[in-house]
């Protein structure tokens, strides 16, 4: 009989090797000890965005370290598609649109700084770990990298030339979604989403004269800045194919 998978899972950015033994970080080591509670020997997936994943044993407990044992792969290495979310922080919900993104299957979190966006700074550290435990949950072998841009013209001015930007465009001028979907061909491409207030006149001149933006509607609600990031990639995801892929179904017990 297969063996049950572990409850807990956890992203642990450290080279694995079979037979390899993890020292896990002080909040990490908390976590595991104190709100999990886990004892020696039991069992742990986890996964560092590089070598699969892992079936790891709790093999020693102190009282601000625990240490893991890798005892074998139990998955392959499984990257999520390249596809990037560009959004403006959005006042005490910003980690929502990282937590849905990780969820969304992005490989890449591009935070953007607009003229009308109310929060000014993020605490990216803070972000990063709400990242990883969004990982964690939903299943993903990656966590997706995250960049920092002042403004929307560093952005796009260091925007790849190989790379699509799908930008929403709140004011009506922009191509139904379902028929801009339609003439897309497979490639790299990213979502850009702008802050509460939206993009001012100047941001929305700047898009429309860059040659790899495309801009499109959300239909004929107003939607809130987080839910317009939902539902543009999940949209893209499924015309990509990401949600053709069936998901990883567990035992029910």
């Amino acid at each position: 009989m297969t063996q049950a998978k572990p409850k807990i899972r956890l992203y642990v950015p450290l080279s694995f090797a079979q037979q390899h033994v993890l020292a896990l970080d002080q909040a990490q080591s908390h976590y595991l000890a104190h709100v999990m509670r886990v004892r020696e020997g039991d069992a742990i997936a986890v996964f560092n965005g590089q070598d699969g994943e892992w079936l790891a044993k709790v093999s020693a407990i102190a009282k601000k370290s625990v240490t893991l044992s890798l005892e074998e792969c139990i998955a392959p290495q499984k990257n999520s598609p390249d596809v990037w979310l560009a959004f403006a922080p959005i006042k005490n919900k910003t980690d929502i649109v990282v937590e849905k993104a990780v969820e969304l299957g992005v490989s890449a979190l591009l935070c953007v700084y607009t003229r009308h966006a109310v929060v000014k700074s993020i605490n990216r550290e803070k972000l990063a770990i709400h990242a990883a435990e969004a990982a964690e949950q939903c299943g993903r072998h990656d966590v997706p990298r995250f960049e920092e841009y002042s403004e929307l013209a560093s952005l796009l001015a260091r925007w790849p030339e190989d790379r699509t930007l799908l930008f929403a465009d709140e004011s009506g001028g922009g191509e139904n979604f379902k028929s801009l979907l339609g003439k897309l061909k497979p490639g790299k491409y990213a979502v850009l989403i702008g802050p509460e207030g939206g993009f001012s006149a100047d941001e929305h001149h700047m898009l429309k004269l860059c040659k790899r933006v495309m801009s499109f509607g959300l239909g004929p609600r107003i939607l809130r800045a987080d839910t317009a990031g939902v539902a543009a990639l999940a949209c893209v995801q499924a015309w990509l194919g990401d949600w053709e892929k069936q998901p990883r179904f567990e035992a029910v017990e």
